[in-house]
């Protein structure tokens, strides 16, 4: 029986996310990024190829460690202008039925108490299936737009981010009590009041007093995403991530990068596939081989590679304009993304890149490999990678839209269908449900399980 493959698209509300350049085209609708009948359009493309979700990254700052400017950045259209994507989930929710919403939301600038009532109120409309994707931030640039000096260190961005994470399960899943909403309209009682409980938490970076405003959503915590490569991330993941995101550019780099994730689950006390792992993949497909290479090679002479280099600059917080093109690529340790350097210099130690190596690599689909062919040709290659690497599905991002999309959806689709490896319909329920086969709210055994109140725990 053949593995069953998962698909997320991987976007941001922007003009060009991970294929700077590819706006350019006569035929491609980025630029309509504005418009809401093209976000509706691709939402219900999606859900038309039963994709599991549409993944939304985001991004705090603008791309200027390239050069110390913006300006390649802005003259590329490399992750800027970029809106807030956490809007658009109401839209498209209204016009789907089953496909999920996660939305990347970073700890560094954010309240935990607004931060959970926007998630609540974003699992409420869509009618329980929102996911959050927490980071950290990396750009420096986002630091000083919101006030302040540099960005922390590194470790220090998780050290809080733990404890974010605390209060948002104290509000999420201690607050209020099931049962605790009546809507009595006899008695005109809406909510028990003896049912419903103030949080209260000091520590070291946050402290709250106060009853959360929003009853509990399908939800209560929305189902939780991790990006996080790094020593310290990858920490944080296994603690607290139910899917985890991978990034690498090569086969071996992801099967490392896999192997390393399930030892961190091992070593945090559960068990190695209790959270579904999905790799970031760029697929290209057409009714034949030639066609898709044809494709293939015209995105290439497309690409922006200044684009690129601002991206992948930010990225590892290193300027890439103090080197050579032909300079190998070494790891060092730096307050950026630290898994986006690592990803190229550490999980293949085989694999020499240089500085012109990984930003055209970069140049069309960012960190993650990219595959070319007829359906029977990257149906193999998906097969392949997941039946060796041991993950769960892709975050497939896309280069020209919505043509990217729709080739997956009219080709790979049904000849993954036809294997035996894809959905042939959605599952009832949240996104919990659907993506991990389980209840809609958090495992008893997860960490923010133990703030539930009303159950036989005490609650925080």
């Amino acid at each position: 029986m053949p593995r069953q493959i998962r698909f997320n698209a991987f976007m941001m509300n922007c003009v060009a996310h991970l294929a700077p350049g590819q706006w350019t085209a006569h035929d491609d609708r980025s630029t309509d990024y504005l418009d809401t009948a093209y976000w509706v359009e691709l939402a219900t493309l999606l859900e038309e190829g039963l994709f599991d979700g549409l993944f939304l990254g985001d991004v705090i700052g603008v791309y200027d460690e390239y050069n110390g400017s913006p300006d390649a950045a802005l003259r590329t259209a490399a992750q800027v202008p970029m809106n807030d994507p956490a809007v658009l989930i109401p839209l498209m929710a209204h016009a789907t039925r089953h496909l999920g919403f996660g939305l990347t939301v970073s700890v560094a600038y954010e309240t935990p108490y607004l931060l959970a009532r926007r998630f609540t109120t974003l699992d409420h409309l869509s009618g329980g299936r929102v996911a959050w994707n927490v980071v950290t931030s990396y750009l420096q640039s986002g630091a000083r737009s919101l006030g302040q000096d540099a960005l922390r260190a590194h470790d220090a961005r998780y050290d809080r981010a733990d404890e974010f994470l605390s209060v948002c399960y104290q509000l999420w899943e201690g607050s209020w009590e099931d049962g605790a909403v009546l809507r009595d309209r006899e008695r005109g009682v809406y909510a028990d009041p003896a049912r419903v409980h103030a949080v209260r938490h000091e520590g070291a970076h946050y402290r709250v007093n106060g009853v959360f405003q929003c009853e509990p959503s399908p939800q209560r915590t929305p189902l939780l995403f991790q990006a996080g490569g790094s020593t310290r991330g990858t920490q944080f993941a296994a603690t607290h991530a139910e899917c985890i995101f991978l990034g690498a550019p090569t086969h071996n780099g992801l099967r490392a990068s896999a192997q390393q994730v399930r030892r961190a689950l091992s070593e945090a006390g559960r068990a190695p596939d209790s959270a579904l792992l999905f790799a970031m993949l760029t697929v290209i497909v057409d009714e034949t081989a030639q066609a898709a290479q044809a494709r293939y090679e015209a995105y290439r002479a497309r690409a922006s590679y200044e684009g690129a280099l601002a991206l992948l600059s930010g990225w590892t917080g290193i300027d890439l304009a103090a080197y050579r093109p032909d300079d190998t690529l070494d790891y060092v340790d730096t307050d950026a993304g630290q898994s986006a350097l690592a990803s190229f210099s550490k999980l293949d130690p085989g694999k020499v890149w240089t500085v012109r190596d990984a930003v055209e690599f970069v140049a069309i689909g960012g960190r993650g490999p990219v595959v070319v062919g007829d359906a029977q040709q990257v149906a193999d290659a998906l097969q392949a990678l997941v039946e060796d690497t041991g993950i769960d599905g892709f975050n497939l991002a896309w280069v020209e839209s919505p043509r990217t999309y729709r080739d997956i959806v009219r080709h790979l689709v049904p000849e993954l269908q036809r294997r035996g490896a894809y959905k042939t319909r959605y599952e009832s329920g949240t996104l919990r449900e659907k993506l991990l086969g389980c209840d809609a709210k958090l495992d008893a055994r997860h960490v923010g399980a133990k703030f539930r109140r009303g159950d036989g725990s005490t609650g925080a």
